[in-house]
């Protein structure tokens, strides 16, 4: 295989990840927000099962939180529900056998939406520890003086809070959002066909090493914008400085 040839076979991989990436962010950037109201809750069973739901899922490895929601379906209830996902597109969808990035998703569809499924939960518990954090990080004064002067609840929170909890939480978001995206090589613990595991293939079946190291490269310039794209969001944010 040619350089280039190795490089578009990488590609196709790396838009797994780069699927995998963006659908956590879409779905756990919301879902964190009611997870830190419920950890916040005066109402105690609420706050201590969401507490405990947020201590399991980031005290378990993502790894096997990947193993559990694909494998433990089928082990306790007989319904392997992803891989019956891959039976029933592969029966009923005329599937290109090219190699394509359009094979590699109809015959991984099972797989990528468990993989999905978890990251979006890991990673949700996690921004929800983020958004507790800096919301409890306001003082109660900034509160009471938004009541004085009229303001309902909500009107505080939109008006006075939100902002600066979004200018206090960028930063250890950023870092998450960036270790997001390495963390997606985890998917080929289940065979799912992102960048990793497509540069397996190609020691396995080309006897070449160097595009397992070649993945590096697709890793670095994608959290090189990353960086550039948060690190401007920061400067935007910079008008809360004293």
């Amino acid at each position: 295989m040619s350089f280039l040839e190795i490089t578009l076979f990488l590609a196709n991989g790396f838009v797994f990840s780069l699927i995998i990436f963006a659908v956590t962010l879409i779905c756990g950037i919301p879902l964190g927000l009611p997870i830190a109201f419920c950890s916040m809750s005066r109402f105690k069973p609420v706050r201590a099962i969401a507490k405990t739901v947020v201590w399991i899922v980031r005290g378990i490895p993502l790894m096997l939180q990947i193993f559990i929601i694909y494998y433990v379906p089928g082990l306790l209830f007989g319904n392997p529900i992803f891989t019956q996902i891959d039976r029933y597109i592969i029966r009923n969808f005329e599937i290109p056998n090219d190699g394509s990035l359009t094979q590699l998703l109809l015959t991984n569809m099972g797989g990528l939406v468990s993989v999905l499924i978890a990251f979006s939960i890991n990673y949700a518990c996690y921004f929800s520890e983020i958004y507790r954090g800096g919301i409890e990080s306001i003082s109660k004064g900034q509160y009471e003086a938004g009541y004085v002067l009229g303001m309902t609840k909500s009107q505080v929170f939109k008006n006075v809070i939100l902002k600066q909890v979004i200018k206090r939480i960028v930063p250890p978001m950023s870092n998450e959002i960036i270790t997001l995206i390495k963390d997606t090589a985890l998917a080929n613990c289940i065979m799912l066909p992102e960048i990793i595991k497509q540069a397996k293939e190609l020691a396995a079946t080309q006897a070449l090493v160097w595009p397992l190291f070649y993945t590096g490269i697709f890793y670095l310039i994608f959290v090189g914008l990353l960086t550039i794209l948060l690190g401007k969001l920061e400067q935007k944010l910079s008008y809360f400085k004293a």
